[in-house]
């Protein structure tokens, strides 16, 4: 799904349009290949805790970083010989972290020395705040601060730092975490997705302390507009769906650090990151879809290697929140990846198996004519494999056609995918075939500076009445929410109120 970052880059904004993300890479033992815990630290007192924090040992460790974009370099170091450099690039904003054990329900104080275009310092854990700070660069160094207190059940934290897409490298120094230092946990605590390299061998599936969910038969989501949480501030799903008579959301995106699940390369599922807005939005008769993929990041299917290393990350998320529904968001190079969407198709049939009444949508880039004869391909293999496929979702958006008027073209595309869908599953009756058919416009301007309006939702609306299409959704609630013009991937940047799509969207009921 098109995103990009806002004018002033902001901590999880997504990255630009077809670009990839590959950003964080936690704290983890660079021999072992897990998470790495100072030890030495356990019991210390008020000083830093950080192992290696001004970089004098000429080497990373305990640090590591996305890929090979982190290294040490003894030019230009604000405090003795050596500092950290982070690659920063178009495709990774070359994010390096270090965890360590802490106490609970304690104060502390993070700071590094920076320098470079946007560079940020933030601290992730169970029950954590992310406290990040981030400076818009300038010549020199300069100091980042901030504060944070752990959660009643927080025993360890990650810290990381990294810079912004396209800015180029940027350099840290001097890291300190203030505050005293935790008993190290067995096994250490997870926080932060592991190493980025893919395990060479099918990693246990991490326990869930409730066990295993089994979720009950979901109720059909007929509207539930994509929001990427990876937006800063991290966006209020039920403030959100208040505000614009909404329920439920399909929250973007999950991809993958190696093959280790992780939102939008920054989170890790397990630890239940956002699940307390899932539980508000439960409570108040919606639900979420948990999207995986997307533009940027690595999708989960190519960073797996084995079927089973694949439905352990794919069960881990669907555990993790009790998900009723998944979609999976297929799009760029990930499209065509043959050996990964047999690899997803089998995934998938184990999942539903593992997990009956799961529903599974896939969004899939289409044009007018319909699907591109490799989204076929990825629901034929599904099909295949025994997967249910309850949507199929199209992104009727960015067709690079000018003069095309974009309400009357995304219709032209639910109307192709029903023949194509005809053709996929003979044997399924015309109710069920439109009941398959999702259909996900752009809101406002487009990449290609056309533009989907209010009258355009509406006749969308119209169709999926008369049809009774299984979804309607839209890129993104937070544009508008926005209701703005200016950077395009904030604002729809054309005349409207805010959530008035959602608004016309919320009425439809199937």
């Amino acid at each position: 799904m098109p995103r990009a970052p806002h004018d002033a880059p902001a901590r999880h904004r997504r990255p630009s349009t077809r670009t990839k993300l590959l950003g964080l890479a936690g704290a983890v033992a660079l021999a072992a290949g897990g998470l790495a815990t100072i030890a030495g630290n356990a019991g210390a007192a008020d000083g830093n805790l950080l192992g290696n924090a001004g970089f004098e040992s000429g080497t990373l460790g305990p640090w590591s970083c996305s890929g090979t974009t982190g290294s040490v370099t003894g030019s230009g170091a604000h405090g003795g010989s050596y500092a950290l450099r982070g690659a920063a690039g178009s495709s990774d904003t070359a994010q390096c972290g270090q965890t360590v054990a802490v106490q609970p329900g304690t104060k502390y104080t993070l700071s590094a020395w920076v320098q470079g275009q946007y560079v940020y310092l933030g601290a992730t854990g169970n029950g954590v705040t992310d406290p990040a700070v981030w400076t818009p660069g300038g010549s020199g160094w300069h100091q980042l601060s901030t504060t944070f207190t752990t959660g009643p059940a927080t025993t360890g934290v990650t810290v990381y730092l990294h810079g912004w897409y396209g800015q180029g490298a940027y350099l840290a120094d001097d890291v300190t975490l203030s505050g005293p230092g935790g008993t190290p946990s067995t096994p250490p605590p997870t926080t932060a997705p592991p190493t980025t390299a893919p395990p060479t061998s099918t990693p246990p599936t991490t326990p869930n302390p409730t066990g295993p969910t089994t979720p009950a038969p979901g109720v059909a989501l007929p509207v539930a507009p994509y929001i990427d949480m990876g937006a800063w501030p991290t966006p209020s799903l039920p403030a959100m769906a208040a505000a614009g008579n909404l329920k439920s959301f399909t929250m973007g995106f999950v991809t993958g650090v190696g093959c280790r699940a992780s939102w939008f390369n920054a989170y890790d599922p397990r630890t239940g990151w956002a699940k307390e807005q899932v539980d508000a939005l439960r409570a108040a008769g919606g639900d979420v879809k948990v999207s995986f993929g997307g533009a940027g990041g690595t999708e989960l299917a190519a960073a797996c290697t084995t079927v089973d290393s694949l439905f352990a990350e794919y069960e881990a998320v669907v555990n993790a929140y009790g998900l009723r529904h998944v979609d999976f968001d297929i799009e760029g190079a990930a499209i065509a990846d043959t050996a990964a969407n047999e690899r997803r198709s089998a995934a998938l049939a184990r999942l539903q198996k593992a997990h009956p009444g799961l529903r599974l949508s896939f969004t899939l880039p289409v044009l007018p004519e319909g699907l591109t004869a490799e989204g076929v391909a990825i629901v034929r293999s599904a099909r295949d494999a025994g997967v249910n496929v309850d949507v199929v979702n199209i992104m009727a958006m960015d067709y690079y056609r000018a003069g095309t008027d974009y309400g009357d073209a995304a219709v032209q595309a639910a109307q192709s995918l029903y023949g194509q869908l005809k053709v996929l599953y003979p044997a399924k009756s015309d109710a069920q075939l439109w009941a398959t058919v999702g259909v996900t416009p752009m809101i406002g301007e487009n990449d290609d500076h056309q533009v989907y309006d209010q009258a355009d939702a509406r006749q969308l609306v119209a169709f999926a009445r008369q049809h009774h299409l299984g979804m309607l959704s839209f890129w993104d609630a937070t544009r508008d929410a926005n209701a703005c013009t200016g950077g395009l991937f904030k604002c729809t940047n054309i005349p409207q109120q805010p959530y008035e799509f959602a608004k016309i969207l919320a009425p439809y009921a199937g």
